[in-house]
């Protein structure tokens, strides 16, 4: 892509976007800072991502993805986990009818836009891998027969610290299928008072919607046009390639912590969300500080830590901040 074509793009998204401040405006009318967590699942809705909020109860999470759903206007199911969920209860089941003597298919909760997988580790493994063929293939098989999901399909899960009762971890192949792991911290004191104020009002605050299913698809389409500058996708590939091969790539350091290192997924995943960050910025080219800000979000949970980094108290968090700061930024 030429000079022009850039200048294009780049006009072109200013003008797409328009709408972003407006949705964010809608928003953070019930929303009080975490700034960062609702710009990580606009940048999800807007690449076509899953995302996994991870955090202490209370921290507004699923009252996040709820006000997000009624902004767009779009279908919306809540999923509570629980330790007795069946798969049935998540996907839909076959049923039996007396009088046709044939089985009809009854839709689960799984079949909406944005699907709100509240408290996801509450749930055993064979609970959580009835989402896998959703989250990936978007399509669900009940029986023998599949069926397609829409097309603006979303799931936005919930999950407490590990370290709390009554948790199980997720298999790590469900993990994967996240495109953004975000971690949820407290307000901070000013905001906590916001919040009392806001929520113990006489009324309370409520949002309209402010663009639909369709125009976020349109957006979609805008978003994977954004241009990344090959040297930008070579610096993807390195962030990448440091999580697998840290030795390789002068971090022989780190090659005594990580067990495994992020799948390509990981590099899909980084350029798509990167897309979507340039567009909530209005930009119609992928910057390294793009990359910077989102890279955290998509490395996380892919970077697996093995037993001497978890002796020494080493996160995968401060994993990916080293392999940041190494790397050569084009």
């Amino acid at each position: 892509m030429n000079i022009s074509s850039v200048r294009e793009m780049n006009m072109h998204v200013k003008e797409e976007a328009v709408f972003i401040q407006d949705l964010l405006a809608e928003i953070n009318k019930v929303m009080v800072g975490q700034e960062a967590l609702v710009e990580r699942v606009l940048i999800a809705l807007l690449a076509d991502g899953h995302v996994l909020l991870e955090g202490v109860p209370g921290l507004a999470k699923t009252l996040l993805i709820q006000t997000v759903s009624e902004t767009i206007n779009a279908g919306f199911s809540r999923i509570q986990f629980t330790p007795d969920l069946l798969p049935a209860d998540l996907i839909g089941t076959q049923i039996y009818s007396p009088q046709t003597g044939d089985f009809r298919v009854h839709q689960g909760p799984i079949f909406s836009n944005l699907v709100l997988a509240d408290e996801i580790n509450r749930a055993p493994a064979k609970v959580q891998s009835a989402l896998l063929e959703a989250m990936q293939e978007r399509q669900i098989t009940i029986g023998d027969k599949s069926f397609k999901l829409d097309d603006l399909f979303l799931v936005l899960a919930t999950q407490n610290p590990i370290e709390q009762e009554g948790t199980y971890p997720l298999p790590e192949a469900q993990v994967d299928r996240f495109m953004l792991k975000v971690k949820v911290d407290y307000p901070s004191r000013s905001e906590e008072r916001l919040i009392v104020d806001r929520m113990t009002g006489a009324i309370l605050p409520n949002v309209r919607p402010i663009i639909s299913p369709d125009e976020i698809l349109h957006a979609r389409k805008i978003v994977r046009g954004i241009y990344v500058d090959e040297k930008i996708k070579e610096y993807v590939i390195d962030l990448v390639i440091a999580t697998r091969q840290p030795a390789q790539s002068g971090l022989p350091e780190l090659a005594n912590l990580i067990e495994f290192g992020a799948s390509p997924r990981a590099s899909i995943n980084l350029v798509n969300a990167s897309r979507a960050h340039a567009f909530l910025k209005g930009r119609g080219f992928v910057t390294p500080e793009d990359i910077k800000q989102i890279a955290p979000d998509v490395l996380r949970h892919r970077i697996i830590t093995n037993y001497e980094a978890e002796a020494e108290n080493i996160t995968s968090d401060h994993l990916v901040q080293r392999i940041l700061d190494h790397t050569d930024v084009p």
